[in-house]
């Protein structure tokens, strides 16, 4: 899709985040403190990406999770912002979702730290 198409999938904020790059400020976001069981997808595309099962609370003020579901994530390297980073974005879409962090609990070790604006949540067991 190029950006008039996504322009009118997306609402301008989800644009400005799974297209633009930019992240939405901590603790504002709809999934932050979600307990829900289900499954976490790309608002731009619909690929499920992350399970409830694998979220957890780690006070960043971003929705976290201890690993990806299988492929569905990418990541490349964010030299931005006077740091080096790791990118984490939709494999299916190219859509940024956040950045993946070396400090997250057991068993992965990772944080993947998402924007609440590039996911939707889907309720389930």
């Amino acid at each position: 899709m190029n950006d008039d198409e996504w322009r009118v999938q997306l609402s301008p904020e989800q644009f400005s985040v799974l297209r633009e790059g930019a992240t939405e400020a901590p603790f504002t976001g709809e999934y932050n403190s979600n307990k829900a069981p289900g499954s976490y997808k790309c608002a731009g595309c619909g690929e499920v990406l992350f399970m409830s099962n694998d979220k957890y609370e780690s006070g960043s003020g971003w929705p976290s999770f201890t690993e990806s579901v299988g492929r569905s994530v990418a990541e490349k390297s964010d030299a931005t912002h006077g740091m080096v980073r790791t990118e984490i974005l939709c494999s299916k879409c190219g859509g940024h979702l956040g950045h993946v962090f070396p400090d997250g609990p057991g068993p992965t070790g990772l944080r993947y730290c998402v924007n609440s604006l590039s996911l939707d949540f889907e309720p389930g067991e």
